[in-house]
């Protein structure tokens, strides 16, 4: 297992020098689900809420939030991203899937950026369709693939 970096030696927490780390092309994609009623799905797609299209929204949501991951995140550094990209689809007649893809060249990787994406599109679909439905669920929020950096490509196996 590979050590926490965000640690010294004596166990104060720190933010990981990348001082002398190369420039590389960095990207990550991270996708989460909302869980619904398929009714409030169908509301969604028709563009149905009185607060607007719920998932242009969430979309807007999740690009600001990735802007600002530095800010929400202790120890995560800032970073000159290059490319957010934010997609909607529907794997069944009750969920919202939210794939983000984050990007840039630069000395450490875009992970939490694209992961605070996904996170603040569900929660914003959330928000704007609890007044319909409050047993809505967010879930499976993960990491798919990253490229760039010492580390290397991560391929989330499609099995897991």
């Amino acid at each position: 297992m590979a050590e926490l970096t965000h640690f010294s030696a004596d166990g104060a927490s720190r933010m990981v020098d990348v001082g002398e780390k190369p420039i590389s092309r960095r990207t990550a994609r991270a996708e989460g689900s909302v869980l619904m009623q398929p009714e409030t799905l169908r509301l969604i797609t028709g563009r149905q809420f009185s607060k607007g299209d719920v998932l242009e929204v969430a979309r807007l949501a999740g690009i600001m939030a990735t802007k600002r991951t530095s800010d929400l995140i202790p120890l995560c550094h800032a970073l000159p991203l290059e490319r957010v990209e934010i997609e909607f689809s529907f794997a069944a007649d009750n969920c919202v899937r939210v794939e983000a893809i984050v990007s840039t060249e630069g000395k450490t990787g875009v992970e939490m950026e694209a992961l605070t994406a996904v996170s603040v599109c569900c929660l914003t679909i959330y928000d704007m369709c609890k007044s319909v439905d409050r047993g809505m669920e967010i879930s499976h929020i993960r990491l798919l693939e990253k490229t760039g950096g010492r580390s290397g490509h991560f391929l989330r196996d499609a099995e897991s």
